[in-house]
Order: C-alpha cells, then sequence, then structure tokens
C-alpha cells in the first residue's frame, strides 16, 4: 500500500498546498484514488457532500443535484439504520449510477468493521470508491497506536483499495483535549489518506483554533472537514482544509435528508473564487 503523506514540522499556512502534483490521468470519468489524492491537494478546497441515506430513489435524487453541480463525488451514511440494510442500498445506487466517485460511512464503524465488507463488495463487483470512519481509532497517548495497526493491516488483508479518511478528534467519540490536536493528528498520519476532524456535532461549526493546530501538525497531509460548514462560513476554512464533507449546511432548511441546489452552488461558489484567488 503506498504512503501518500509528507511531514512538515513547520508550515507556512500560505504555501501548504505548494507541492508538485502531476496532472490527473483522464482515464474514465469516475476519479480513481490516487486522481482523487490528487484533487485534493490542489487550490481549491473540494466539497463532497453527504447524503443522510433514507432510499434508493432520495438518494439518487440528491446525487443528481450533486453531480449536476459539478462535485467530485458524494457520501452516503445510514444516519437512520443500521449497516446491513444499507448495503443492498449502495448495491442499487452503484448499479443505477456507475460513472459517479461513491464514498460511504456505515455509522459508527471503524474500519476493522468496514474494510472486509467493503472488500466483499468489491468483490461482487460493487465499487465504493472511499470509507470514512468516524473513529480511525488514534489514541494520542500512547505511541503504540495498536488498534489503528490492526485496521491497517485488515485493510491491507481486505482487497479493497479506495480512499481511507479517519475521524481524529472527531464528533461524539472519544473526547482529545485541545493540547493534544496536533499529537493526535500527527499520530494519525502513517494510518489515514485522509484526516477528517469536526465541530462536537453535526451542524455544529468546528474552531478554527482546532482547524490550524491539525494544519500545523500535519503538514501538507489531506485534510476534511466533518461539520458545521455552509456557505456563510466556508471562506474562512478555504485556507486550511482540502475537502468539506457537508450535509446540513447545504440541505434545505428544515431538511436533514435533501440537498438545496441553491445552497450547494453557493458554496460552491465560495470554495472556487478562493482557489482561483490562492
Amino acid at each position: 500500500m503506498i504512503k501518500i503523506y509528507v511531514h512538515i514540522s513547520t508550515i507556512n499556512f500560505h504555501n501548504w498546498r505548494d507541492v508538485t502534483i502531476m496532472p490527473a490521468e483522464t482515464g474514465g470519468p469516475c476519479l480513481e484514488r490516487q486522481d482523487f489524492i490528487r484533487r485534493l491537494r490542489s487550490s481549491e478546497t473540494l466539497v463532497t457532500p453527504v447524503i443522510h441515506v433514507l432510499d434508493v430513489e432520495q438518494t439518487l435524487r440528491n446525487l443528481d443535484v450533486i453531480d449536476a453541480a459539478g462535485c467530485p463525488g458524494a457520501f452516503l451514511i445510514n444516519h437512520d439504520f443500521p449497516m446491513e440494510p444499507f448495503l443492498p442500498i449502495l448495491k442499487e445506487i452503484r448499479a443505477a449510477r456507475q460513472d459517479l466517485w461513491l464514498g460511504a460511512n456505515f455509522l459508527n464503524q471503524p474500519g476493522d468493521v468496514a474494510f472486509p465488507v467493503l472488500g466483499s463488495l468489491a468483490a461482487s463487483g460493487v465499487r465504493i470508491d472511499a470509507y470514512w470512519a468516524d473513529d480511525a481509532r488514534i489514541d494520542e497517548r500512547t505511541a503504540s497506536q495498536f488498534e489503528a495497526r490492526k485496521i491497517e493491516r485488515i485493510r491491507q488483508d481486505s482487497g479493497w483499495d479506495g480512499v481511507y479518511l479517519g475521524g481524529v478528534a472527531f464528533k461524539k467519540q472519544r473526547p482529545v483535549s485541545r493540547e493534544n490536536y496536533a499529537a493526535a493528528a500527527r499520530a494519525s498520519m502513517p494510518y489515514l489518506d485522509v484526516i477528517a476532524t469536526s465541530g462536537i456535532a453535526t451542524g455544529h461549526e468546528v474552531e478554527l483554533a482546532k482547524v490550524k493546530a491539525f494544519r500545523s501538525a500535519i503538514g501538507n497531509h489531506p485534510l476534511a472537514l466533518a461539520s458545521g460548514i455552509s456557505p456563510e462560513n466556508a471562506a474562512g476554512y478555504c485556507e486550511f482544509v482540502n475537502c468539506f464533507m457537508v450535509a446540513t449546511g447545504i440541505n434545505y432548511d428544515g431538511d436533514f435528508y435533501n440537498v438545496d441546489p441553491n445552497r450547494l452552488n453557493a458554496l460552491l461558489a465560495v470554495t472556487r473564487n478562493h482557489g482561483d484567488t490562492s
């Protein structure tokens, strides 16, 4: 497995993206793993909306909105029901939208549970391009990282080769103190393609100081933000974050399940304008 991080002990926030990235190959309509990583290193913060899945019809309708807006892909999450009934929905979605980049989150399931399932799906022809785990099982209080190492071995053995995003100091997981944000972020780098962090709960904006602490600690390693982003506040985070994983900030007001194309386009206008001027 190729590790894609570069550690920089001190960093100028204005040039952390300044690495040499070769242009992505255009071999097909869906982003390959390394193509997605390349795009994360570009000057524009990517927006990968999160769909709280209810059923196939609702998911496809939202995916069409997201695709029409020009997002690179989307994450699907089983927020309201267990993983097992989610799997046939994923199979139907993939069959109906074979060319879309699709990530998944099996709610509260770490990689040691998810990766064998993803490997089984892949073996049956159901491609899931990324997995986002709420808890990457990083423990900044120890050097051994026993659980993260175990998950990495399971990932390698699973046969699944997608992008792994893992939660560090993430909502509804073991609390990490402010003074340990940097240590937790650094400890996660060998195990995660993309480090994900968040505010205290879904829809809650993350403290900018936390994001800065992560960015300073991890150099140009990809960083995603998974709560509280909206068209109104995104500009303040673009300088530090590679990817916004966003749901409630782009949904219709009071609607947990459906993307408002106007709000999505407003968010994309922010990220694209920042990318053009940085």
